[in-house]
């Protein structure tokens, strides 16, 4: 131990730029040991109902619709999500959701999420109407299905399609298992007519009043005509305006046990995601890498600043003032100068 301090001290410059690089190579290993902390798992889920198509969101200024909007929110939170945490994509459309697969770590397959976010589509729907109410229940299936729990965040405008009563509205008392989910709501509130478009995309209208009217009698709460529609086009003066129904989405989520959020900036979004508990505590590789990085950028920095880096610092801090005095002293006698030219 000795023969090695000894040898340290005459050869300082080499061992510390010799054990830098033997912690790069190290960490170029990427080693990982076991230690318990906190899990990050996370279901996003859009709604691609057809009052998505709604074109009331911006993007840099321009004019988007809600579900362009939805994938852009999506895009810029997984970007921002930390390395180790693992996302699933899901759809809701009608009464139910669809997971696209199970989660998935973010920076191994960051590519693969970001392209299915790219190809998020109303035409993905299985039916033309949106409950948000049922749709929970169907979420709720979805994270039971998955290999570990995941919380839920659901990208919404509130849309009940057709319009909820005493008869249609699904009482949420006993709601289990939707403890910190998150409501993300996009839409405005002064709300819009919905684009009524053909299967190549092609705007052909826009959905009338008549569209979500209540069909009368038991035909209200039938399961096989939730997703009935007049399938006229408006007239000018006949638009059925969508709206963001963030006071519905606040009291669903209330109702759940879950949060609100008006998506309308992605920074809302993440802090009120930080503020989910995580999916889990467990046992799980901790990898070393970023630590071995950080010692061997200390050990240049050491071999950078000298021997004596508290002495070397104090010189510097002399040296300045010594400078900085000198222009002091020679703009005060280049200011005499002018002054006795002058008088």
């Amino acid at each position: 131990m000795k023969k090695i301090i000894a040898y340290f001290k005459s050869n300082r410059d080499t061992a510390l730029l010799s054990s830098a690089m033997l912690l790069l190579l190290l960490a170029m290993l990427e080693p990982t040991i076991p230690l318990k902390h906190n899990i990050y798992s996370y279901f996003l889920v859009a709604d691609i109902s057809q009052s998505m198509n709604a074109v009331d969101m911006r993007i840099n200024g321009k004019p988007v619709s809600r579900i362009a909007y939805t994938q852009q929110l999506m895009h810029e939170t997984v970007a921002s999500l930390p390395c180790d945490t693992k996302v699933s994509i899901g759809l809701f459309a009608g009464t139910s959701v669809a997971a696209l697969y199970t989660p998935i770590e973010v920076c191994e397959n960051f590519a693969a999420i970001q392209d299915t976010i790219d190809h998020l589509d109303w035409r993905n729907a299985w039916a033309g109407n949106s409950r948000v109410r049922e749709s929970l229940y169907s979420i709720a299936r979805a994270v039971r299905g998955f290999p570990e729990p995941a919380q839920v965040v659901l990208v919404t405008d509130g849309e009940e399609a057709p319009k909820l009563h005493a008869f249609n509205t699904r009482d949420l008392t006993n709601f289990q298992g939707a403890d910190d989910w998150l409501l993300v709501g996009v839409g405005s509130e002064k709300g819009t007519a919905i684009p009524k478009l053909t299967e190549k995309n092609q705007l052909i209208g826009y959905w009338s009043n008549d569209s979500f009217a209540l069909q009368p009698g038991i035909a209200q709460i039938s399961e096989s005509n939730l997703g009935t529609r007049d399938d006229s086009v408006a007239g000018a003066n006949d638009r059925f305006i969508s709206k963001l129904d963030s006071e519905y989405l606040k009291n669903v989520a209330k109702e759940i046990g879950g949060d609100y959020v008006n998506g309308d900036n992605v920074h809302n979004v993440l802090d009120a995601m930080k503020k989910q508990k995580p999916a889990r505590r467990d046992i799980a590789p901790y990898n070393l890498s970023s630590v071995l990085a950080g010692l061997a950028a200390l050990l240049l920095l050491l071999a950078y600043m000298g021997k004596h880096p508290w002495a070397q610092i104090q010189s510097s801090l002399k040296f300045y003032k010594k400078e900085l005095f000198k222009n002091r002293v020679s703009a005060n006698e280049a200011s005499i100068a002018h002054d006795n030219q002058i008088h």
